[in-house]
């Protein structure tokens, strides 16, 4: 799977090590940014890029990491296509894709360790969605909601 990661200035110390893993787990990572530190950045600019390669079939998924996760999931989620949650916890980062469909991880680098982290990355990267019918079912209720918009 291709893998777009990006991070604004909150989660910028991180990106490195995710981008690492993602390659060690036998996945192509598309690092968007930041490729600096700037304390000036803004996270809906970084959310935009992954949402954009998710939205124009040049990633399969993403993640996005910012200080708090919660900005780049909020900013992500505006466009089309795009299902993105911030997780802290292992299980919603594999059932947000097994259940949901999820296709972007937001991370709070200031919430999650570096350990914790690579533990939510290996677990949203190995699930599959089920396609139960129930699943598929909500999913099916979340993309006309986005339609109607």
């Amino acid at each position: 799977m291709n893998i777009a990661v990006a991070a604004d200035h909150g989660g910028f110390p991180l990106k490195q090590s995710v981008l690492d893993l993602v390659r060690q787990l036998g996945h192509q990572a598309s690092d968007l940014g930041a490729h600096q530190f700037d304390a000036q950045d803004d996270y809906p600019d970084f959310a935009r890029y992954v949402a954009q390669a998710i939205q124009h079939g040049q990633a399969q998924r993403g993640i996005i990491i910012c200080g708090s996760g919660v900005g780049a999931s909020v900013a992500a989620n505006k466009l089309a296509g795009v299902r993105a949650a911030v997780c802290h916890d292992v299980y919603s980062a594999r059932q947000g894709v097994e259940h949901d469909d999820m296709n972007v991880l937001c991370l709070g680098a200031r919430v999650v360790g570096d350990q914790l982290a690579m533990e939510l990355v290996k677990a949203f990267l190995a699930a599959e969605f089920s396609g139960e019918q129930r699943h598929r079912r909500r999913l099916e209720k979340v993309i006309g909601m986005e339609r109607a918009k």
